[in-house]
């Protein structure tokens, strides 16, 4: 009976500090497991400035299950992560980071658990080695997200989870550039579970999400996943209009029965004035985000450019 064949995609961006144990780790856990699966390992290299991309190679070339794809430059971790999917070929497929914060012991827990017949397994944080900020901004970005869109993302989870080979060839058709892909997986749906994990501290290296880009990532996780705030700008600008109306009419009585308390004066107009001006410029801001990725998705340009795969021993 042929083995299932399982796909490790592992995003990489400047870690040659991790490559090589992470490697070690890997295909010593995974040596006890030959007779049940066969294994491949996709190395995708999004733009590294150190030497990762030589480290890669050097393993694709004493090892024939690896593949390394090497983008023309930095495209970011979804669209990293989009190219592994894309060359995946296994019955399952894992996603895991490569700085060792995913203890590669747990992929065969979600390896278990898809041998019961789940097909998305995803690895919820039961504990993390991050910063107080870091954890604050986490838990609160979920909390938004669940409140404001339909889609159930799980907390406290990352892109680390195994996926059947059905719910992958139904991602890899989701094309859009910004991408958030637990809520993607969450979208498309099938029977998912959890596995909790105690997530380490990174190996070496520097995290390849400083605060600008967490920012720019929860942004594109919210309006990718719900057009609530486009809603919400309605609701603000009804409840305000309600606001100016009772105001009117409490200026209106005023002025009518109590003439003498009615004392011209610029405050009250330069708050009003600063205040919807304010809000018009959020909302213009909102309405910006949205449309900037409606030009994008018009554009249609290619997700990723590859420069090379080696795969196989051969340079393509």
């Amino acid at each position: 009976m042929k083995k299932p064949l399982v796909s490790y995609i592992f995003p990489i961006f400047n870690e040659s500090g991790n490559i090589a144990l992470l490697y070690q780790t890997l295909t010593e856990l995974l040596a006890k497991h030959d007779t049940e699966y066969d294994f491949e390992f996709i190395f995708i290299n999004d733009g590294s400035r150190d030497n990762s991309l030589e480290l890669l190679v050097a393993l694709q070339r004493r090892d024939s299950r690896v593949m390394v794809i090497d983008l023309s430059r930095n495209f970011g971790h979804q669209i990293a992560v989009t190219a592994g999917l894309d060359h995946a070929r296994g019955d399952a497929v894992i996603i895991m980071d490569s700085d060792l914060q995913d203890p590669p012991a747990v992929s065969l827990e979600l390896l278990a658990k898809w041998r019961q017949g789940y097909e998305v397994v995803y690895a919820q944080r039961r504990t993390r080695k991050d910063g107080f900020f870091k954890q604050l901004t986490a838990r609160w970005f979920y909390i938004v997200l669940d409140k404001l869109t339909d889609l159930r993302i799980p907390r406290d989870t990352g892109d680390f989870r195994l996926m059947d080979r059905r719910v992958v060839d139904e991602l890899v058709k989701f094309r859009e550039h910004s991408r958030f892909i637990r809520g993607l997986v969450s979208y498309v749906g099938f029977r998912q579970t959890a596995v909790l994990f105690d997530r380490d501290e990174r190996h070496a290296g520097t995290t390849g999400y400083p605060l600008g880009k967490m920012i720019d990532f929860a942004i594109d996780g919210l309006l990718s996943s719900s057009s609530y705030p486009l809603r919400l700008m309605s609701q603000v600008g009804f409840g305000f209009a309600a606001i100016s109306f009772i105001g009117i009419i409490y200026i209106v009585v005023l002025h009518i029965f109590w003439p003498q308390v009615t004392v011209p004066g610029w405050t009250m107009i330069v708050v009003s004035i600063l205040l919807i001006g304010g809000l018009q410029t959020i909302m213009l801001g909102v309405l910006g985000e949205y449309l900037s990725r409606v030009f994008t998705e018009v554009q249609n340009r290619p997700l990723y450019i590859v420069a090379r795969v080696y795969s196989n021993q051969k340079e393509r």
